[in-house]
């Protein structure tokens, strides 16, 4: 990838359920420069304002898509949506970066799993698809590792790098990082509200000064 806005298009394998959006956001300054603005870590909040409500029809959505492949969305391996709420319910939900809380908030409020890489440290080709067996990657930085197997994941160059479950160490987003890559997961029947949240998520980080496209 370039060190504009474009991103070619991401190949995605046949699948009947999988519906996503993915955009591209590059931040003004490096994102350890940009501290995200009050009112975008208020919306890490249950009871925040927000364009969409979480509900339970959205849930299993999400997790019938994941368990198209073989996949067990469940305990440890459930939606990271559903991680979300969780965090939010008992006060361990804080800010990490803007392009993360962009994200979080989102996520939170939508129901919608969402995957944000550093579009640097992935390489293109992207692609859409479900994971083998024996595939899996480190996914934080003492070292913890996830079975991907089964599991609808987008792939760079390298092999898997982001799922809804849990997104892989090696491409995340750190202080220097100055575009992203960021992937909305949805399921056949949330069309209308997959596009609100691509919408609502846009509307945030372009009012934190960041471009999208």
């Amino acid at each position: 990838m370039d060190g504009g806005l474009e991103l070619d298009p991401i190949l995605t394998d046949p699948h009947p359920l999988l519906r996503h959006g993915a955009f591209v956001t590059v931040f003004p300054r490096l994102l350890g420069e940009m501290p995200s603005p009050p009112w975008l870590v208020g919306l890490l909040c249950l009871g925040a304002e927000a364009p969409l409500q979480r509900d339970e029809a959205v849930r299993q959505r999400i997790r019938d898509l994941l368990r198209h492949g073989g996949y067990k969305p469940t305990g440890r391996g459930k939606p990271a949506s559903e991680y979300l709420v969780r965090a939010a319910e008992d006060g361990s939900l804080g800010s990490i970066n803007l392009a993360v809380d962009a994200c979080n908030a989102v996520s939170l409020h939508s129901g919608l799993p969402i995957s944000v890489v550093d579009a640097e440290k992935a390489a293109e080709p992207f692609r859409i698809g479900i994971a083998g067996a024996g595939e899996g990657y480190v996914f934080n930085p003492s070292g913890q590792a996830i079975d991907l197997e089964g599991l609808l994941c987008l792939r760079d160059a390298q092999g898997p790098c982001a799922n809804a479950v849990k997104d892989a160490q090696r491409t995340k987003t750190g202080p220097e990082t100055r575009r992203t890559l960021s992937v909305v997961w949805a399921a056949a029947g949330l069309e209308a509200r997959l596009e609100r949240a691509v919408g609502w998520y846009r509307e945030l980080l372009g009012r934190a000064g960041c471009a999208t496209v």
